[in-house]
């Protein structure tokens, strides 16, 4: 069965709009892939104190030799942007049709990602530079910034992909085939050039991210029942032989984590497997969303489901790294100790969220428009994106250093304050359904 199909009420101008009614599906693999996101990174990050005094990290689970047909079936990043390619498209033609534009839509979205994120860098910035001024060892600084670079890659691909969504979106209504092989195209193109520059390879943060986004734009198209169990399970099979003779020829490696920095041509077929799974496990994922405990706890996880992203990485690093200035007893990486000890490291770093949740969580929700609130100046969303993209590219390409933390926490408060607050529809009543974000009482995390 396809997307479903939502209600539309009645503006406050008789005009029928798409109500914001959250897709539980949707819901429920975000909920999952955010899960093992979590889980899967405790058993990476592994802090450790040399003989000689330095510190050095080592990625343990990429270490195994069963890790990479695992890395194969578990490397849901593909699922992140095909849902939200799903919600975006949604989001943007509701918006669309209360008379909103491109401005409006990039304002709600980077709004939606830098608040969280804004704070998550001045914290880490403040926290940091105190440590080195207190005789931290400069290396276990290091160390945790590191942990604060991981989850801002993610941020820029999406943010990439969602600001594109109206072009993309013109494109895919005009010609979606045409579309997804244009940017397919693009994706190979990149990847062709990118032994001998090897800074063309970033390009695929855009184009691969967008063409696996596309996928979600089909995926929100399709009728109920459309298309078949068998053309579903094709394109899983055929998706995933495809992806099998480009690694097995030697074209790319079979390391899955390998391919995600940067992206490339791998992502986009384990993308299309994992829409197809998505849209054939519907009837079955439907089932399970509906029970009452299943939508409290995605329901509880997905209000603050940025935050948990962004934060639990540096919280990791950061209980890890200062482990190591303790006399705590810290079994060598791969032993059985080792792992034994990975569900403690779990619920320490839930324990961690859960204070980090009380006090930003909040930074999600979104900011609601007043009767007097005007849309922002094209030029003002134009410069906050440039804001934004300027300090997450030099990490991407050049590191995350602390100085540099310090610039994008800035960088990050200054996007917000050029982006205000949302603005009402022109006529729009306090309460009315007319603006870009839906109003009360739906939750903070439902897409504008």
């Amino acid at each position: 069965m396809g997307v479903p199909q939502q209600q539309k009420p009645q503006a406050s101008g008789g005009q029928d709009l798409p109500a914001p009614d959250r897709d539980a599906v949707i819901d429920l693999a975000r909920f999952f892939c955010l899960a093992l996101v979590v889980v899967g990174h405790t058993m990476m990050v592994s802090p450790v104190l040399n003989p000689d005094g330095t510190v050095t990290t080592e990625n343990t689970l990429a270490l195994q030799d069963w890790f990479e047909p695992v890395i194969w079936i578990f490397m849901v990043m593909p699922l992140f942007f095909v849902a939200g390619g799903i919600t975006g498209l949604q989001s943007w033609r509701r918006l669309r049709a209360r008379g909103g534009n491109g401005f409006e839509f990039a304002q709600a979205r980077l709004l939606r990602l830098v608040r969280p994120a804004a704070a998550l860098l001045a914290v880490m910035f403040a926290g940091l530079w105190a440590a080195r001024l207190f005789g931290v060892e400069p290396q276990v600084v290091e160390l945790i910034v590191t942990g604060a670079g991981m989850p801002l890659w993610f941020l820029a691909a999406y943010l990439a992909a969602q600001l594109n969504i109206p072009l993309l979106a013109a494109l895919h209504d005009r010609a979606p085939w045409l579309t997804l092989a244009g940017l397919t195209a693009l994706v190979i193109a990149v990847d062709c050039f990118r032994g001998t520059l090897p800074l063309l390879a970033y390009a695929n943060i855009l184009f691969l991210w967008c063409a696996v986004q596309q996928l979600g734009f089909f995926l929100a198209d399709v009728p109920a029942g459309k298309p078949g169990a068998s053309t579903l399970a094709g394109v899983i099979v055929g998706s995933n032989l495809l992806l099998g003779l480009v690694t097995g020829l030697g074209l790319y490696r079979g390391n899955m984590l390998v391919n995600l920095n940067p992206p490339n041509f791998c992502l986009l077929l384990l993308g299309a497997a994992q829409a197809a799974a998505l849209q054939l496990s519907r009837p079955v994922l439907t089932g399970a969303a509906s029970a009452r405990w299943v939508r409290a706890v995605v329901g509880l996880a997905g209000r603050r489901a940025m935050t948990v992203y962004l934060w639990h990485l540096p919280l990791l690093a950061a209980m890890s790294g200062l482990l190591l200035l303790t006399d705590f007893p810290k079994p060598a990486a791969g032993t059985a100790s080792w792992w034994w000890s990975r569900p403690v490291v779990l619920l320490g770093v839930i324990a961690l969220l859960l204070p980090v949740l009380a006090v930003f969580g909040r930074l999600e929700e979104r900011p609601t428009a007043s009767a007097r609130s005007r849309r922002r100046p094209a030029a003002a969303v134009v410069t906050a994106v440039v804001v934004v993209f300027i300090p997450v590219v030099d990490a991407a390409v050049n590191g995350l250093t602390l100085a540099l933390l310090g610039g994008g926490a800035a960088c990050f408060a200054l996007a917000v304050l050029l982006l205000g607050r949302i603005p009402a529809a022109p006529g729009g009543a306090p309460g009315a359904a007319r603006g870009p974000l839906p109003q009360a009482p739906f939750s903070a995390n439902v897409e504008p």
